[in-house]
């Protein structure tokens, strides 16, 4: 039964998520149009305040070097920001720069793998190609490794997967 202070919240979450939302999808059509300087600036704001799909695209922009110099080291941070709110796409992101060493001193397939990993818990099914492909070329002791990795982030991050 919902209460009249239930329908409340319910209508202030709304509300307030609207306009994001709203925002976020502006932002994907300008970046459809390849208006990506006019994207990533409405998508500042959402990202700014820990939007992840705001975060997530953006991060796009600086890997793809769409609307902005292409710059992996910066593609990385937006896609960590994403990925550590449980956004699947940024995570798959990060497991590529981890496993190609994009943007960083060298490759790190553990690394590769734990965000392969979260990002097919989350639902991304181009995670799971990525890490059968992985898993072939790392050793039991790796797998293992980033295993207990994904065991200490999936509670926090996937509680109820």
């Amino acid at each position: 039964m919902q209460t009249p202070f239930h329908a409340f919240i319910l209508a202030v979450l709304t509300a307030l998520a609207t306009p994001v939302l709203a925002e976020i999808e502006e932002a994907r059509d300008l970046m459809e149009a390849g208006r990506f300087a006019e994207a990533r600036e409405a998508l500042l704001p959402a990202a700014r305040s820990g939007n992840a799909d705001a975060e997530e695209l953006i991060g796009v922009m600086y890997a793809m070097g769409l609307g902005v110099e292409k710059d992996p080291e910066r593609a990385f941070e937006w896609y960590l920001r994403s990925s550590m709110k449980g956004h699947p796409g940024a995570q798959s992101g990060l497991g590529w720069y981890y496993e190609l060493g994009i943007g960083l001193p060298a490759p790190d397939l553990v690394r590769a793998y734990l965000w392969y990993g979260l990002s097919s818990i989350g639902g991304d099914p181009d995670a799971v190609d990525s890490l059968e492909e992985l898993t072939r070329r790392m050793s039991a002791e790796e797998i293992a490794r980033a295993q207990v990795l994904i065991d200490d982030y999936k509670p926090w991050m996937y509680p109820f997967r």
